[in-house]
């Protein structure tokens, strides 16, 4: 059984030097960033990592990012930093933005599924970046999940998943972002946006000048870029519609096929469904975010017969909603 930290009203940071201890022995943390819920080992330790994809039930040719403290830790896990690739770290980290860089030989193979790439991110959650900063290490924290499932954005969520399986646990309250980072690969001095995140293709492009949104055709080094890495257990559809009416008309007349729907909605739309349970997603985008992951749980939680999510704008951090909603469902349309 782990042992828990709760940091979620407490602010004496220092209490991290005891979880700090236990990356560099070895051992395994799951631990809050802004993003989602992460679970850390020592990113240059190959048996500490080994421990990561056990825990998940994660393919080892899923590599995993690593989480830095400081332009030191980059320097020495990556090499051929290009002029442009500085620039963005320096206008997004500390963030929820990660880099693929060059990787060093220091980085174990375990981590970049045998590539020579390496997926770097410095976070701004003060937990995770305390916590990389007394281990002295750059950690390997993908998110805390089991494989396949929805991401971790609340402590409780996820308790139950890892508590046999990490030597820690920190609850630090639910996750600010809640959708995990923007992931960007330079290619040819030009960003690709390889999974989209809160760093938009507006804000990339401000710094680059030009930006290339490259999710739908992700290389099989990127993370989870080749599983389904948020599918529910219950039937799933995604409606898509610029027509808000037209939306809500269509999702009701696929409910009233179905003994048990259950309906995750913009909080506009709430009441205009005739079903007993309609989850509220929030109003704005940066709301329905925070809680994507939260509410997908919760909907697989009365297991119903079918869930129907409404789609979002897809623009800004619409884009990274749809992302992950076009992966959570089994299926969506488009009125």
């Amino acid at each position: 059984m782990a042992k828990v930290l709760d940091l979620k009203n407490d602010n004496e940071y220092n209490k991290l030097k005891e979880v700090a201890q236990i990356i560099k022995n070895g051992g395994l943390v799951l631990f809050p960033t802004e993003t989602v819920y992460g679970l850390g080992a020592n990113g240059l330790d190959e048996n500490a990592v080994k421990k990561i994809y056990i825990a998940k039930g994660r393919n080892e040719n899923n590599p995993i990012n690593l989480l830095v403290s400081n332009m030191e830790m980059i320097n020495n896990i990556a090499k051929d930093i290009s002029d442009l690739e500085y620039k963005l770290m320096e206008s997004f980290f500390p963030g929820p933005f990660t880099i693929i860089l060059k990787k060093k030989s220091i980085v174990p193979s375990i981590v970049t599924a045998n590539g020579d790439t390496v997926g770097v991110r410095m976070p701004s959650g003060i937990i995770a970046k305390e916590l990389v900063e007394l281990a002295g290490v750059p950690i390997a924290a993908p998110s805390a999940n089991i494989s396949g499932k929805p991401c971790g954005t609340n402590f409780n969520d996820i308790y139950n998943d890892f508590k046999d399986k990490v030597d820690y646990m920190i609850d630090g309250g639910d996750s600010s972002i809640g959708i995990e980072s923007t992931i960007v690969k330079v290619i040819d001095n030009i960003p690709h946006i390889l999974r989209p995140g809160s760093i938009t293709d507006k804000q990339i492009k401000k710094i680059a000048g030009k930006v290339i949104k490259d999710y739908k055709n992700s290389p099989s080094n990127i993370p989870s870029s080749n599983y389904n890495h948020y599918t529910l257990n219950s039937k799933s559809l995604l409606v898509i519609s610029n027509n808000n009416e037209k939306m809500v008309s269509k999702i009701n007349e696929i409910a009233n096929t179905y003994s048990y729907p259950v309906i995750i909605s913009k909080h506009e739309n709430i009441n205009k469904y005739n079903v007993k349970t309609v989850i509220d997603m929030g109003t704005c985008l940066d709301e329905i975010a925070k809680n994507i992951f939260t509410n997908l749980r919760k909907a697989d939680s009365f297991s119903p017969d079918i869930v129907i999510i409404e789609g979002v704008k897809n623009e800004d951090v619409g884009l990274a909603i749809m992302n992950r909603l076009i992966k959570a469902c089994d299926n969506f349309i488009k009125i």
